[in-house]
């Protein structure tokens, strides 16, 4: 992987964190709605009309800050799961994450029972996801008690590859609103965030977030080798149920609320061990807070390119995400 450009810890955290607020700042005052300066401020403090107060603090707040969520959960997650599986290409989804909420999505549009003030899509969608992490952990610990990573890996990807055709299936024999509501939904969109929302994405994010954190030291053990780890006094089985459990749980619930997105998972941490190197106790919570600044500015991007219409916001993860990575390998490559 790419060398570091060796950005010390406490300058690494002092540019993200600025830029993390710059965007969140960007994202409020812009959108399909334009706001003057003076409109901003005033409807930040609640002195503006009405109107200008409900679109800053019902509308743009609440979405900014579930991009943070999210974006800094799949990031976290995926930093996890390179860790864990000592994969670079690892990222949330290729454990069959996003293959289990895509179908609990894809049945309940199906079936008819969304509506626009039912929980049933992000509900049926996390039971999707918690199916995968079940089906992935279960085959992985199969054999014996001890989790191969190998085999975890493999199992993800037969798992998403079951949960595709599952897919499909659904999908050939719906109508065409069902579809074109589902192929949106698998795109990804932050237009459903509300403060409800939100609520229940840092529930669970915040905790698992700590969770993973802790983790850091195990993870630069396990990095030299599970028996050097197991040598110098970790439990190099419990960190790893610990550590899939966690990181699978953080990114199912961000999934079931804004449906699949990708590359975060993938992209950031990879841009912040290039930034900082591989030391997981700067690395993990640098992802977190890169991946909110990245989710958030992919949205803004989302919201304002075509306005008043809208472009998923998978779409704009890829487009940034593809094009980045592959300048992360080419420089891998040089290495």
């Amino acid at each position: 992987m790419p060398r570091s450009i060796a950005v010390s810890g406490p300058a690494a955290f002092s540019l993200v964190s600025v830029a993390l607020a710059g965007i969140v700042a960007l994202a409020l005052r812009f959108g399909a709605v334009s706001l003057t300066g003076r409109e901003f401020i005033e409807g930040l403090t609640g002195a503006g009309p009405e109107a200008t107060r409900f679109i800053l603090l019902e509308l743009r707040a609440p979405r900014a800050l579930m991009a943070t969520l999210v974006g800094g959960g799949l990031a976290i997650a995926g930093a996890a799961f390179q860790a864990l599986l000592r994969n670079p290409l690892a990222e949330p989804y290729i454990l069959g994450i996003s293959g289990g909420a895509a179908v609990g999505a894809v049945l309940v549009l199906a079936g008819g029972w969304v509506t626009a003030t039912s929980f049933a899509l992000p509900i049926a969608a996390f039971a999707g996801a918690t199916l995968a992490i079940l089906l992935v952990f279960g085959v992985a610990l199969s054999a014996n008690r001890r989790m191969d990573v190998r085999i975890l890996l493999l199992a993800g990807v037969v798992v998403g590859a079951f949960f595709s055709a599952c897919i499909a299936l659904v999908l050939a024999v719906a109508d065409a609103p069902t579809v074109r509501s589902a192929v949106l939904w698998m795109m990804g969109s932050l237009s459903g965030a509300s403060w409800g929302t939100l609520i229940v994405v840092g529930a669970y994010t915040f905790p698992l977030t700590i969770v993973l954190l802790t983790l850091a030291r195990p993870f630069n053990l396990m990095a030299i080798g599970e028996d050097t780890a197991t040598f110098l006094g970790t439990d190099v089985e419990r960190i790893k149920r610990l550590a899939y459990g966690s990181a699978s749980f953080v990114a199912a619930a961000g999934v079931a609320f804004v449906g699949v997105i990708g590359f975060v998972g993938l992209v950031v941490p990879h841009a912040v061990r290039f930034l900082t190197g591989p030391d997981h106790r700067t690395l993990l919570p640098l992802s977190f807070l890169a991946g909110a600044g990245f989710l958030t500015l992919a949205d803004l991007l989302a919201r304002t390119i075509i306005a008043p219409a809208e472009v998923p916001i998978g779409v704009v993860t890829a487009f940034v995400g593809v094009p980045f990575f592959l300048v992360l390998l080419r420089k891998s490559l040089r290495t």
